[in-house]
């Protein structure tokens, strides 16, 4: 039987009572993974180090409805009286439209019972499109988001703040924190990571694809940069998992059958998997959006030490500029594929960007250093 010293248990209990409670307040749950729940048990695991105990609540009205959920929420509120809850926002977890006007009848309760409330904002900016209900969901995304501000205590800003359209500082000092990887043990992928040399390919992913229409304009992309490289580079392996993987599959195999490329399509895996893939690849291509500090699937290729062939965007700016980023234009037809033969011919180019990625994570990017950031939040006195 293992036995504990009186010490070492008045330590363990020591530790768990002085340690301090933080709520995570999330919406609707999205499926078939929640980037933003994975986001917060990460986040919880590295405040621990802290001495705080993050949990994770849910405001559930999909499920429940809204009065329900509401009440329950009043209820449990009472007990959070002086604690810091980071409320979670992205439009589409606050209305099944992207509506969240409702969002903010989540902070006055909230204010109503003494709750220190931060605002994380996973959507930094309102969504596009130039329908008149694309303007109307605009004008009450551009109002949940610039309320929020106003009536909370602290405001988490995924990108830089210079980079946001509609923000007009109007007090308090809001903070930038870049997410990280929502993969295990993210801070140590990357000097793990070696090329799969048995037997001799090269392994470009591509981790996650957007669904629809847009999904498809990627694959064509994806398809055409790896049929051109295919050209100029034997050996090449490519590897596609995560979200709509598995829906793109057919275009994707079609598009490629004339290539001497090894296909895999994994679909959505155990984080557990995912790091494996990566960590054994030698490039990202990321070409759902422009390369960003809030975009978690380009930030799980830097975590694991790849070069990541990505593009620029409004929200393109340093920290993630740091990385080891080799940027295309998508105004340039084939330039994608021009950047990435240069990153598979290159061998000491590839290992630069590579080593790029691994400081920028070490430094930005982990979750040890993430919850340090939030931690000097949460120690700011009223």
């Amino acid at each position: 039987m293992r036995s504990y010293s009186a010490a070492s248990l008045l330590r363990n209990e020591h530790s768990q009572v002085s340690r301090q409670r933080i709520i995570a307040l999330l919406g609707r749950r999205d499926a078939p993974t929640d980037a933003v729940e994975e986001y917060c048990r990460y986040l919880g695991e590295a405040l621990h180090e802290h001495g705080y105990d993050l949990k994770i609540e849910r405001v559930a009205w999909e499920e429940s409805g809204w009065s329900s959920a509401m009440r329950r929420l009043r209820r449990r509120a009472k007990d959070w009286n002086g604690v810091w809850v980071l409320l979670q926002y992205t439009a589409l977890a606050w209305s099944a439209r992207g509506f969240p006007l409702r969002f903010l009848r989540v902070l006055k309760t909230l204010n109503a019972a003494g709750v220190r409330v931060g605002v994380v904002y996973h959507d930094v900016e309102p969504y596009e499109g130039t329908r008149v209900i694309d303007r109307l969901r605009r004008r009450a995304q551009l109002r949940a988001m610039r309320e929020a501000f106003r009536v909370s205590e602290a405001a988490i800003f995924t990108v830089p703040i210079e980079k946001l359209s509609w923000f007009e500082r109007q007090r308090g000092d809001p903070l930038f924190i870049p997410v990280g990887a929502n993969l295990p043990a993210s801070r140590q992928a990357a000097p793990l990571r070696q090329h799969n040399s048995t037997d001799n390919k090269l392994t470009i992913a591509v981790f996650g694809v957007t669904g629809g229409n847009t999904g498809k304009r990627e694959i064509e992309n994806i398809s055409e940069a790896v049929r051109f490289a295919a050209s100029r580079v034997k050996n090449l392996r490519l590897i596609v998992l995560g979200r709509h993987a598995r829906d793109s599959e057919g275009e994707l195999r079609k598009a490629l059958k004339e290539g001497p490329v090894e296909v895999h399509v994994l679909g959505v895996l155990p984080a557990e998997d995912v790091l494996r893939i990566l960590s054994t690849s030698d490039v990202m291509l990321f070409v759902r959006a422009p390369i960003s500090s809030r975009r978690g699937s380009a930030i799980a290729g830097i975590a694991c030490g790849l070069p990541v062939v990505a593009f620029e965007g409004p929200e393109t700016a340093p920290p993630i500029t740091e990385a080891g980023l080799a940027l295309y234009s998508p105004q340039r037809k084939g330039d994608l594929g021009h950047a990435l033969v240069r990153v598979l011919e290159d061998e000491h180019y590839r290992s630069t960007l590579a080593q790029r990625s691994w400081l920028a994570q070490a430094k930005y990017f982990s979750w040890r250093a993430i919850a340090a950031r939030y931690a000097e939040l949460l120690k700011k006195e009223k």
